[in-house]
């Protein structure tokens, strides 16, 4: 079988945009068709300011979601990254062939970096390293797949490249990797900024939805969402960026096609309304889910111990692998 491995990192509450653009598909798809690994990235949440009691609600909850989402222990692996040793071992080595130019190029270290120049300020160094954190991440289980919204492509890209050039330098340890996109909804965009990402580290502003928002929330804030000049249903991302996102979202939930959608409204306020009322029932099973896992908390943390020991299993001899082939002396 095919590996998979992807995961999600504990900054902020999970949104429509996660579950759409990734967790439904992993849950749907992905534990079914392939040896799939699911992770809470909580290394990289350390790249920025935090709280580390925040930090530990949100790795439990994003764990608790995942698994109300649909993913099955018995099809796929669930764990925490800073449970297994591997991930760090492998990414000090990765350091060793990645190059401080490749680094610097990094879209996201790029932008955060500048602003935080603007404000006379300067980034931890983890954020310009943990791309290869990421690698190791992907490297440590044999990965053939990793299933990543657009904005993550350029992270799979350098994933391959330090792949390759680690077999070309000390013979052939990893597999490469390829990044796979869901064909609808891959980006779900703000809804009051429909140019921008949805995205869990935001405000809780009325431009996000929450998977834990209440439904009576979650209309709301749908039918609030910005559209656009004109009075034309029509998908098109450039020239009608936000009917184009709720028609997206619709298309999502309900596994149809946008540009068919766009015929079948005359109105924004109608799309809207049935936008809302196909998120809500999307994510009511979720929902139900969430709460019983909630009550048996034992069951959610044996699932992640579990998830690491065999997580542990599959990375280790791969990494020990690694460390040989570099030129490093075996333990005693």
């Amino acid at each position: 079988m095919k590996r998979i491995f992807s995961g999600v990192k504990p900054t902020g509450h999970l949104t429509l945009g996660n579950y759409l653009g990734a967790v439904r598909r992993w849950a749907d798809v992905d534990q079914h068709r392939a040896d799939a690994l699911f992770c809470i990235v909580d290394l990289h949440a350390l790249t920025v300011d935090h709280d580390p009691g925040r930090v530990r609600r949100l790795s439990r909850q994003a764990a608790t979601l995942l698994l109300a989402s649909g993913l099955d222990p018995r099809l796929c692996t669930v764990f925490v990254q800073s449970h297994v040793d591997e991930h760090t071992r492998l990414s000090y080595l990765l350091e060793c062939v990645a190059t401080d130019g490749e680094m610097r190029r990094m879209i996201q270290y790029k932008e955060k970096a500048a602003r935080e120049r603007e404000r006379g300020g300067s980034v931890r160094l983890s954020l310009l390293t943990y791309p290869v954190l990421m690698a190791a991440d992907i490297l440590a289980y044999g990965t053939d797949e990793v299933p990543v919204g657009d904005d993550q492509t350029q992270h799979v890209e350098l994933t391959r490249d330090l792949a390759v050039r680690f077999n070309q330098r000390y013979g052939h340890t990893f597999a490469v990797p390829r990044a796979t996109h869901p064909e609808v909804a891959a980006r779900v965009m703000n809804l009051q900024d429909p140019t921008s990402k949805m995205g869990k580290s935001d405000d809780a502003g009325p431009g996000v939805v929450y998977l834990l928002d209440e439904p009576d929330v979650m209309r709301k804030k749908i039918m609030r969402a910005v559209t656009d000049s004109g009075q034309d249903v029509v998908h098109d991302r450039e020239e009608r960026p936000g009917v184009s996102n709720l028609l997206e979202i619709l298309a999502a939930c309900e596994g149809t096609d946008p540009q068919t959608l766009s015929g079948s409204y005359q109105s924004y306020g109608a799309l809207k309304k049935d936008t809302a009322e196909a998120v809500v029932e999307l994510l009511r099973p979720l929902r139900e889910r969430h709460r019983e896992l909630c009550a048996d908390p034992s069951y959610v943390e044996g699932v992640l111990r579990d998830g690491a020991a065999r997580a542990r299993e599959m990375a280790r001899p791969r990494v020990d692998s690694a460390y040989r082939a570099i030129g490093l002396l075996a333990a005693g």
